[in-house]
């Protein structure tokens, strides 16, 4: 079986499969969050590229669900872009501001 490595150092949050809000525990940091948001990421990245290559390689018994891990790696990856592109907007937005 081929070798996925993650996208750990990639950039985005968040996970479309849960749809869920990460509920920040007292004393967590922003790291501790963006961290943890983008190994759930990579996770699901994981996992999508498994069910292409089970597709592929005819071992999916399940067709359905293989379809529905790469759509929901998709979404996930297109959500952390797209909250990348936001803070990314922000921190030059909050750059031209002067003192």
């Amino acid at each position: 079986m081929m070798k996925i490595d993650g996208i750990s150092n990639s950039f985005g949050l968040g996970n479309i499969a849960g749809v869920t809000q990460a509920q920040p525990k007292s004393g967590e940091s922003f790291a501790s969050m963006l961290k943890q948001s983008l190994n759930e990421v990579n996770h699901t990245q994981v996992e999508g590229y498994e069910a292409m290559s089970g597709i592929a390689t005819g071992r999916v018994k399940n067709l359905q669900e293989a379809v529905q891990k790469i759509e929901e790696a998709e979404l996930s990856l297109k959500l952390a872009l797209e909250v990348k592109n936001k803070a990314i907007n922000a921190y030059r937005e909050v750059m031209k501001m002067q003192i």
